[in-house]
């Protein structure tokens, strides 16, 4: 995936403020569990929360660490919540459209 724009960037995290978190993690921290239902999640929505219940202080490394092993974009993070976005690779099941960069 190309890197997004700001403008991109921006039109997402509107779009995410009013999601709930689908993922959180927990006492476990990641797990590979936790990446197949991230995957999961994004393969289904493109544009995912998820809410950390613990390893807060790891928090910014361990996003770093699912949106790596998801191939999804850090789109930014509010409190204890992150914002992951991936393209649905398939045109007729994309639910979100970017506007042009």
């Amino acid at each position: 995936m190309e890197k997004l724009s700001s403008r991109q960037r921006k039109h997402l995290k509107a779009l995410a403020h009013h999601l709930d978190p689908l993922v959180q993690v927990g006492t476990k921290g990641v797990t590979d569990n936790l990446l197949a239902a991230v995957d999961e999640e994004l393969e289904r929505h493109e544009l995912i929360k998820i809410k950390f219940d613990d390893f807060k202080d790891e928090k910014k490394e361990l996003t770093k660490i699912i949106s790596g092993k998801t191939s999804s974009e850090i789109i930014g993070s509010i409190g204890n919540v992150v914002i992951l976005f991936r393209y649905q690779p398939d045109r007729e099941k994309r639910k979100v459209e970017l506007p042009d960069g």
